[in-house]
């Protein structure tokens, strides 16, 4: 690791926490002087004893509870009770109750279980989003083939528009730990290490099962490279080493997405055997939670009732069962007049993601057309500037061959997000699964913004060295020393402070990362709708 990289990613390191504390303390103030809205979710009742010093841990990390956290808290203390908690994947409560069962040992003569897990959130979640800055910046190193818009990138995560996800008990940083770690060691062919990486990730979220894909283009990618090596070879048998090749390949991918998909079937045969062969009577259960049950009809596993209509399907999977009937999750459901104002909540990342696909395609059509299965990063499907471009433009950075599958992956998400989903969700779903979101945003700062490129002679310069040597230009740094005492100084907050200098495409990227940023920790603390 060169010297410079090292103060990259201490710089990363820095930021990230800075954000993480940032976070913490601002939806503690938030969560305090904001009254909480009344919604119609799931609020299960506490069934601990509550003290003081609980009431202190709900008073400052209270905020982390909200909408879908219930669910993740709840399983993590009381396991998968109710038919729609399975729609919450068990890899997120099992990590909050090893790390909370290891606190209630030394605390739980003061905090009961559930204040035990609120901690636990804190410090699962800090530590994982420092690592994803880390592993993200790692990553984009060997994809971006550049250590600047690597390091910019990591920066941008660090203000994410999903940035509520990552702080409060949803599986967002867990699943983006888990996926970016997989995704660096199959660019280091690292293949083995990788698939029990993405079958974690699939453990977490759903949408882990889509991962399996990075692993079928890329053994097809080498496929097709030691096909090429034996045809080249004029001294051995062409037919017998292909074939070989091929089933060697082919058994690879097949094991491994196997693996990868293992988790998902083994949680949906779990749902299966607590439903269509229950053993257990609902007079087992807590009062309370049975109550519950009656109240809002959550439906219970109990011998004595009859099966429920999904255990009879073909394909008796729970999860699509829940979607469907939970959260009228299908295609073009969520099309209609009144969701008008979350679809404008979802804009951003569908105009972005739509771009950057279509910014790809028009820059290397051919390549694209290709599958990216042959990679000419010299070649030059289109051209710019009156024909004035260099191949290495097209080498590095986002429009790099490599860039080309997690397009694909991230445009996928994309459009499912857009058409089967509830739209709004499309930012934390697409932000905590692909790197597209901070890649492309970079490379549009990297090519629009003046303070980071004020020549072209100074593209490989960090924005605080050109700021010393151009301290004299009109429009130059003007740094408040102030804020310089509590924000760190990195070339992202250095664009922030001087914000009226900047460009307007640099204005609206960072315009959108930072207000989502604040209004997600604002209102979603309090109960309030957000993505």
């Amino acid at each position: 690791m060169t010297t410079e990289t090292r103060t990259d990613t201490s710089k990363v390191v820095i930021f990230a926490v800075f954000s993480r504390i940032v976070s913490l303390v601002l939806q503690a103030v938030c969560n305090l002087l904001i009254p909480d809205h009344e919604p119609d979710a799931f609020q299960p009742p506490r069934l601990s004893k509550h003290s003081k010093f609980d009431t202190v841990v709900e008073a400052l990390f209270g905020g982390l509870s909200r909408w879908d956290s219930e669910h993740f808290l709840f399983i993590a203390e009381h396991g998968y009770v109710f038919e729609h908690n399975f729609a919450f994947f068990p890899l997120l409560p099992l990590s909050l109750r090893a790390v909370a069962s290891s606190l209630y040992w030394p605390l739980g003569g003061w905090l009961n279980f559930r204040s035990c897990l609120l901690l636990s959130t804190v410090v699962i979640n800090s530590v994982l989003f420092v690592l994803n800055t880390v592993t993200l910046f790692k990553l984009s190193r060997l994809v971006l083939q550049d250590r600047l818009l690597a390091y910019y990138s990591s920066l941008l995560y660090s203000i994410t528009p999903a940035n509520v996800f990552m702080v409060v008990a949803y599986s967002e940083s867990l699943f983006a730990f888990l996926s970016f770690a997989a995704m660096l060691q199959l660019e280091k062919k690292k293949i083995t290490l990788s698939c029990v990486l993405f079958a974690l990730a699939t453990a977490t979220r759903s949408n882990g099962i889509v991962n399996a894909g990075f692993l079928g283009y890329s053994q097809l990618q080498n496929c097709i490279q030691h096909l090429g090596v034996t045809r080249r070879n004029k001294n051995t048998s062409k037919l017998l080493p292909c074939v070989g090749i091929s089933a060697w390949f082919l058994l690879l991918v097949l094991v491994g997405t196997a693996v990868i998909l293992l988790p998902f079937g083994l949680f949906q045969y779990y749902g299966y055997k607590v439903f269509c062969n229950p053993t257990r009577r609902i007079e087992d259960l807590p009062l309370a939670l049975i109550k519950l049950s009656n109240r809002k009809g959550y439906r219970l596993p109990d011998v004595s009732q009859e099966l429920p209509a999904w255990c009879f399907y073909h394909w008796p999977l729970l999860y699509s069962y829940i979607q469907d009937v939970y959260w009228n999750v299908g295609f073009l459901r969520y099309y209609k007049l009144r969701q008008v104002p979350n679809f404008l909540l979802g804009l951003p990342i569908i105009v972005l993601g739509t771009q950057a696909a279509w910014r790809y395609f028009r820059t290397k059509p051919s390549f694209c057309l290709q599958l990216g299965l042959v990679r000419r990063d010299e070649m030059i499907d289109n051209t710019h500037n009156d024909g004035k471009i260099k191949a290495n433009k097209l080498a590095q950075g986002f429009f790099s061959a490599r860039v080309f599958v997690y397009l694909v992956h991230g445009t996928l998400l994309l459009m499912f997000g857009i058409f089967c989903m509830h739209v709004q969700v499309t930012t934390r779903f697409l932000a905590s699964s692909s790197p597209i979101l901070y890649w492309y945003c970079t490379q549009l700062l990297w090519d629009n913004e003046p303070l980071l490129n004020l020549e072209s002679k100074e593209k490989q310069t960090p924005l605080s060295v050109k700021q010393q040597t151009h301290d004299k230009r009109p429009g130059s740094f003007k740094i408040c020393p102030l804020l310089w005492k509590v924000v760190p100084r990195n070339p992202l907050t250095e664009l922030l402070v001087n914000w009226k200098q900047t460009n307007l495409v640099t204005k609206c990227i960072l315009g959108y990362f930072v207000s989502y940023w604040v209004l997600g920790l604002l209102l979603h603390c309090n109960f309030l709708p957000w993505t």
